[in-house]
Protein backbone atom coordinates (compact mmCIF):
# COMPACT_ATOMS: atom_id res chain seq x y z
CA UNK A 1 0.00 0.00 0.00
CA UNK A 2 3.29 1.93 -0.28
CA UNK A 3 2.21 3.44 -3.49
CA UNK A 4 -1.25 5.32 -2.08
CA UNK A 5 1.19 7.38 0.54
CA UNK A 6 2.94 10.07 -0.16
CA UNK A 7 6.39 9.91 -0.49
CA UNK A 8 9.43 12.30 0.20
CA UNK A 9 12.43 12.40 -2.23
CA UNK A 10 15.08 13.77 -0.37
CA UNK A 11 15.85 15.88 2.63
CA UNK A 12 14.89 19.23 1.89
CA UNK A 13 11.40 17.66 1.13
CA UNK A 14 11.20 15.88 4.59
CA UNK A 15 12.12 19.03 6.66
CA UNK A 16 9.65 20.81 4.74
CA UNK A 17 7.40 18.62 5.72
CA UNK A 18 8.16 18.90 9.35
CA UNK A 19 8.53 22.84 9.27
CA UNK A 20 5.38 23.52 7.19
CA UNK A 21 2.76 21.55 9.29
CA UNK A 22 1.42 23.64 12.10
CA UNK A 23 -2.04 21.83 12.76
CA UNK A 24 -1.37 18.30 12.60
CA UNK A 25 0.97 15.62 13.61
CA UNK A 26 3.53 14.61 10.85
CA UNK A 27 4.27 10.94 11.05
CA UNK A 28 7.11 9.56 9.21
CA UNK A 29 7.72 5.74 8.09
CA UNK A 30 11.83 5.70 7.44
CA UNK A 31 12.10 2.34 5.40
CA UNK A 32 11.77 0.54 2.19
CA UNK A 33 8.69 -0.45 0.15
CA UNK A 34 10.01 -3.76 -0.16
CA UNK A 35 10.48 -4.17 3.24
CA UNK A 36 8.37 -7.22 4.53
CA UNK A 37 7.99 -5.65 8.13
CA UNK A 38 7.46 -2.09 6.12
CA UNK A 39 4.82 -3.39 4.15
CA UNK A 40 2.83 -4.53 6.89
CA UNK A 41 3.44 -1.24 8.51
CA UNK A 42 2.55 1.06 5.36
CA UNK A 43 -0.94 -1.37 4.62
CA UNK A 44 -2.01 -0.06 8.27
CA UNK A 45 -0.44 3.62 7.88
CA UNK A 46 -3.03 3.62 4.69
CA UNK A 47 -5.74 2.45 6.27
CA UNK A 48 -5.62 4.79 9.23
CA UNK A 49 -4.62 7.53 7.13
CA UNK A 50 -8.55 8.73 6.37
CA UNK A 51 -9.51 8.73 9.69
CA UNK A 52 -6.61 10.96 11.23
CA UNK A 53 -6.41 13.12 8.43
CA UNK A 54 -8.03 15.77 10.47
CA UNK A 55 -4.96 15.33 12.94
CA UNK A 56 -2.01 13.98 11.51
CA UNK A 57 -0.71 13.76 7.99
CA UNK A 58 1.48 10.18 6.64
CA UNK A 59 4.82 10.30 4.46
CA UNK A 60 6.74 7.49 3.50
CA UNK A 61 11.12 8.05 3.13
CA UNK A 62 13.31 5.73 2.04
CA UNK A 63 16.47 5.40 3.62
CA UNK A 64 18.58 4.86 1.02
CA UNK A 65 16.96 7.43 -1.48
CA UNK A 66 17.28 9.99 1.73
CA UNK A 67 20.29 8.25 3.57
CA UNK A 68 20.63 12.25 5.73
CA UNK A 69 18.77 11.42 8.43
CA UNK A 70 20.02 7.71 9.21
CA UNK A 71 22.71 8.38 11.86
CA UNK A 72 20.81 11.98 13.47
CA UNK A 73 17.90 9.71 14.01
CA UNK A 74 19.47 6.08 14.43
CA UNK A 75 17.62 4.83 11.33
CA UNK A 76 18.99 1.12 11.63
CA UNK A 77 15.77 -0.81 11.64
CA UNK A 78 14.04 -2.06 8.57
CA UNK A 79 11.13 -0.21 9.68
CA UNK A 80 10.65 2.92 11.78
CA UNK A 81 7.83 5.66 12.19
CA UNK A 82 8.35 8.90 14.33
CA UNK A 83 6.21 11.88 15.07
CA UNK A 84 6.74 15.67 14.67
CA UNK A 85 4.47 18.44 15.85
CA UNK A 86 5.68 21.71 14.85
CA UNK A 87 9.05 20.92 14.21
CA UNK A 88 9.33 18.94 17.40
CA UNK A 89 10.20 15.21 17.72
CA UNK A 90 7.37 13.82 19.63
CA UNK A 91 8.70 10.99 21.60
CA UNK A 92 6.31 7.98 23.01
CA UNK A 93 6.91 5.61 25.55
CA UNK A 94 5.81 2.33 24.74
CA UNK A 95 7.60 0.53 27.45
CA UNK A 96 10.58 -0.99 25.02
CA UNK A 97 12.47 1.77 26.66
CA UNK A 98 12.95 3.35 22.97
CA UNK A 99 10.83 6.47 23.47
CA UNK A 100 12.07 8.20 19.50
CA UNK A 101 10.30 5.85 17.72
CA UNK A 102 8.49 2.65 16.66
CA UNK A 103 10.32 -0.28 15.22
CA UNK A 104 8.21 -3.05 14.63
CA UNK A 105 5.18 -2.78 12.49
CA UNK A 106 1.66 -2.27 14.19
CA UNK A 107 -1.18 -4.48 12.11
CA UNK A 108 -4.46 -3.10 14.34
CA UNK A 109 -5.79 0.16 12.79
CA UNK A 110 -7.32 0.92 16.41
CA UNK A 111 -3.90 0.82 18.56
CA UNK A 112 -2.42 2.81 15.63
CA UNK A 113 -5.25 5.28 15.90
CA UNK A 114 -5.09 5.68 19.49
CA UNK A 115 -1.24 6.12 19.58
CA UNK A 116 -1.33 9.12 17.29
CA UNK A 117 -4.62 10.55 18.64
CA UNK A 118 -2.01 10.61 22.26
CA UNK A 119 0.49 11.94 20.23
CA UNK A 120 -1.17 14.81 19.27
CA UNK A 121 -3.00 15.44 22.42
CA UNK A 122 -0.07 15.52 24.38
CA UNK A 123 1.68 17.86 21.66
CA UNK A 124 -1.35 20.15 21.49
CA UNK A 125 -0.61 20.55 25.14
CA UNK A 126 2.99 21.71 24.48
CA UNK A 127 4.50 17.56 26.17
CA UNK A 128 7.63 16.05 24.36
CA UNK A 129 6.95 12.59 25.78
CA UNK A 130 3.54 11.24 25.98
CA UNK A 131 2.54 7.84 27.65
CA UNK A 132 1.18 5.30 24.61
CA UNK A 133 -2.07 3.29 26.11
CA UNK A 134 -0.58 0.40 25.33
CA UNK A 135 2.39 -1.30 26.88
CA UNK A 136 4.27 -3.02 24.16
CA UNK A 137 7.31 -4.46 26.80
CA UNK A 138 5.46 -7.59 26.69
CA UNK A 139 5.20 -7.49 22.68
CA UNK A 140 7.19 -11.03 22.79
CA UNK A 141 6.19 -13.69 25.32
CA UNK A 142 8.85 -15.91 25.76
Amino acid sequence: MSFFLPHLENGWQVDQAILSEEERVVILRFGHDWDAVCMKMDETLYRVADRVKNFAVIYLVDITQVPDFNKMYELYDPCTVMFFFRNKHIMVDLGTGNNNKIAWAIEDKQELIDIVEVVYRGAKKGRGLVVSPKDYSTKYKY
